[in-house]
């Protein structure tokens, strides 16, 4: 592989990571996402909330103190290439692809840390 191609496999995964971290900062609406807005209640044009974000989830690997308190989630949103990670801790969307690693920071205004939490006390 040429030096080219390995920067633009680089650019992509920055780009895919960037979409995710757009998409939490400013939301999804129930079309974009894919989702039935009416079993839902809402309209296709609404945001979805983190709970129907995370419905189409792949793994949560969940951060703790020593005594047993929530302190953040990391959320598995993509795998088999590139591994995809969203941080709640951090507020970070780590991705991963070969040797190549990218990161987009994000504010959390789909409340994910929230709703993890809430799973977490679920258990």
């Amino acid at each position: 592989m040429n030096n080219k191609q390995m920067k633009n496999e680089q650019q992509e995964l920055q780009d895919h990571v960037d979409h995710i971290a757009e998409t939490i900062c400013n939301g999804m609406t129930y079309e974009d996402a894919g989702m039935d807005h009416d079993e839902h209640g809402a309209e296709s044009t609404d945001l979805i909330s983190g709970f129907d974000y995370l419905s189409d989830l792949l793994d949560i690997e969940y951060t703790i103190s020593s005594n047993g308190e929530y302190l953040g989630a990391r959320i598995l949103v993509a795998f088999g290439g590139p591994n995809i990670w969203i941080n709640t801790r951090t507020r970070k969307v780590e991705g991963y692809w070969w040797g190549d690693e990218a990161t987009a920071t994000y504010t959390d205004e789909m409340e994910l840390h929230g709703t993890c939490n809430e799973l977490f006390d679920c258990n």
